[in-house]
């Protein structure tokens, strides 16, 4: 039996939850499993919206703000009367428990709840504001009333929002980790590594470490929004690259203002054409498959699917003690440190990382039989849309 979702997100672009959404909506096409719908709430298009629309999904673009509240809920209310979902499931946290009180009796029997963004950084964009913190929390409220089931990234996510209190005890509440294709990311290494040497005119020897992921708007560690930590990242090459005039570092993501002061910092410490920032990259893939460890030291995160690629490259990964646990397929290849410990003491854990031998095959294998594989992560979509199972 075929189910029908409508997912509600910001904007269908290259974050980590709608391009999970994006794999799964690709086997449900091909499998005629389900049908998924998008609703975006800030009412522009985004990087995927052509893409879902050919394999059969229908986007609503309904911006929501307290400016426009009566026009959403009709608007709302109409998509879901039309559309005759199975469930709704809801990206934005806390903002949910107010989407579903709009919704009304026109909500369909499962309702999710899901929290992707780390509660550091979910702090950080409310701390300035205090009708935002009232909202959120007063959305929160929201949520253990008209929810049906809470989700999160990782298990410790949900706990992190105080889902685990008592208020929400008669929701079930569960992990729903965002799958993949593991199989792209097992390839030709010697090619992937030429390859990659050869456009940012590296030599063939070069120790890669890659960190993956939006550069921050500051480059400061201590900022609050510095989620991704990419400044801390250029400071542990800058001094890796000291100990070892092999070691290279490649910035794949986003770009924002901060990196001109970066690369300042890393002209002034002779590292320019080392310590590269490429933008945003389509080919992640290649670049874990070329590189020789994975620089992970963000803030905080709400599982840090990052981490999982990389092991599926069977790619070292040097991760801050804030990455949940729960991003550990493959033990041997992740190593933890706290933030605390300075860009020196992650510089010789990074090398050390960069020098190990690697088994990629046997790591792939590892992560295509976890729940992070797409086809264990839409099985456990469709149960949970069509049953309610949630575990």
């Amino acid at each position: 039996m075929s189910i029908k979702v409508l997912q509600i997100i910001d904007t269908l672009g290259m974050g980590g939850a709608e391009t999970w959404l994006m794999e799964v909506l690709r086997r449900w096409a091909g499998n005629g499993a389900g049908q998924m719908d998008f609703l975006s709430t800030s009412g522009q298009r985004g990087f995927f919206d052509e893409e879902a629309r050919k394999l059969g999904g229908t986007l609503h673009y309904v911006p929501y703000g307290r400016r426009n509240l009566p026009g959403f809920a009709r608007a709302f209310r109409r998509i879901l009367r039309e559309g005759g979902y199975d469930a709704v499931h809801d990206h934005q946290d806390y903002a949910s428990g107010w989407h579903f009180l709009l919704g009304g009796a026109a909500l369909p029997k499962v309702r999710v709840t899901h929290v992707h963004t780390s509660a550091h950084v979910f702090a950080a964009n409310h701390a300035a504001s205090p009708l935002r913190r009232l909202t959120a929390q007063l959305g929160k409220r929201l949520v253990a009333r008209h929810a049906t089931h809470i989700a999160g990234t990782s298990r410790q996510l949900i706990g992190d929002y105080g889902f685990d209190t008592p208020a929400f005890s008669h929701i079930p509440k569960g992990a729903l980790y965002c799958g993949f294709d593991v199989a792209r990311f097992l390839g030709d290494r010697p090619a992937a590594r030429a390859a990659v040497c050869g456009e940012f005119s590296w030599p063939a020897d070069v120790r890669l470490a890659l960190f993956a992921g939006r550069i921050d708007p500051s480059p400061d560690p201590s900022h609050s929004h510095a989620q991704k930590n990419a400044g801390f990242a250029v400071d542990v090459a800058i001094a890796a690259a000291r100990q070892d005039s092999r070691l290279c570092l490649l910035l794949a993501g986003a770009p924002s203002p901060a990196v001109a002061l970066l690369e300042a910092r890393i002209a002034d410490a002779g590292m320019a054409g080392r310590i590269v920032f490429a933008g945003l990259r389509r080919d992640i893939d290649r670049l874990m498959i070329a590189a020789d460890a994975l620089l992970f030291p963000s803030r905080g995160e709400g599982l840090g699917m990052v981490a999982v690629e990389a092991q599926a490259a069977g790619l070292p990964v040097l991760a801050s003690s804030a990455v949940p646990r729960e991003a550990v397929v493959v033990p041997e290849l992740v190593r933890f440190r706290d933030l605390a410990a300075g860009p020196g003491a992650w510089a010789g854990e990074l090398l050390a990382l960069a020098a190990m031998p690697r088994d990629a095959a046997a790591a792939n294998r590892k992560v295509a039989g976890s729940p992070f594989s797409i086809d264990h992560s839409a099985n456990a979509l469709a149960r949970l849309y069509a049953a309610g199972q949630l575990c």
